[in-house]
């Protein structure tokens, strides 16, 4: 299968070029050699490559940033998917479009599930560009998938897992401030390349949700990730009021993957089974990010 992999310099795009070209023809792709927020550079490319899936890992995720780059985030979560979804409705090809738990509020009381069938109602410009960016896939592009996921963690690039560990062995005496009334799936983007290898072979569409089994709060999850690790770390819960942000984050980010669950499709495990197989899997190496 020939697969166009956009944002394949991220965390989930270099698992998804690194995972799924074992058994099909992948082609990553990212900046300068296409922009998805230019329309005639998404038809040039495309026309060129003439994937039979692309699945569009690229955003822009500087969630503060948003707030005040509001042309740039558009141009990049709402034009860009739109753009993309045209050229691949007129291609005949599967868009596979990675989407957010930002599209939610938050203000349902954990540990309550988001459901695909909860409206919608961001709070953020993240957020409400993510929205839009998935309703132009939605009316763009008959054979389409958007995948909402959350707090995504990775071997490559930067996440929460990576400061955390950084900041801990920096300074093992330092104690660490984290925020411990938000909720939310830690989602391994390894794992999520899997589910996304299922969905190359099923002709399901529509909204998926798509994290790790069980949920956790930034606090708890920090902790279960240093203890993994192995070291030495002092760390104190606080509240979101006590870590102002120019964003606002859900307070309940927890998703359930009822689509894919009901399809007999699901690929998730719990979130700590993941960030034990990542530990075992990648210690070293993250060890050795940190400069120890």
């Amino acid at each position: 299968m020939k697969i166009v992999i956009i944002g394949a310099g991220g965390q989930l795009g270099s698992d998804c070029c690194n995972l799924l070209s074992a058994d099909n023809n992948t082609i990553g792709c990212d900046l300068p050699r296409i922009d998805i927020g230019n329309k005639a550079s998404v038809d040039a490319y495309l026309n060129e490559t003439r994937p039979e899936v692309i699945v569009n890992c690229a955003a822009y995720t500087a969630v503060d940033a948003c707030e005040t780059e509001l042309a740039l985030s558009w141009k990049i979560n709402a034009e860009g998917p739109k753009y993309l979804a045209q050229a691949a409705d007129r291609l005949g090809s599967r868009l596979i479009h990675i989407s957010t738990d930002y599209v939610f509020d938050g203000k349902k009381p954990a540990p309550q599930a988001y459901l695909e069938s909860d409206a919608p109602n961001p709070l953020s410009q993240y957020g409400r560009s993510k929205l839009a960016g998935e309703q132009a896939v939605a009316v763009g592009c008959a054979n389409h998938v958007i995948l909402r996921t959350a707090w995504l963690y990775s071997a490559y690039g930067k996440n929460f897992l990576k400061t955390m560990l950084k900041l801990a062995v920096s300074n093992p005496d330092r104690q660490l401030k984290v925020v411990d009334d938000q909720h939310g799936s830690l989602t391994w983007s390894r794992t999520l390349t899997r589910q996304i290898e299922r969905l190359l072979h099923s002709d399901l569409t529509g909204i998926m949700h798509a994290t790790s089994e069980g949920h956790s709060t930034w606090y708890e999850a920090a902790r279960y990730f240093l203890d993994a690790m192995g070291v030495a770390y002092q760390m104190r819960p606080c509240s979101t009021a006590e870590y102002p942000t120019p964003a606002h984050r859900p307070a309940n980010s927890i998703l359930e993957n009822k689509v894919l669950k009901d399809a007999g499709l699901a690929s998730f495990v719990s979130w700590q089974e993941d960030i034990d197989k990542f530990v075992a899997d990648n210690r070293q190496q993250l060890l050795a990010e940190t400069g120890s």
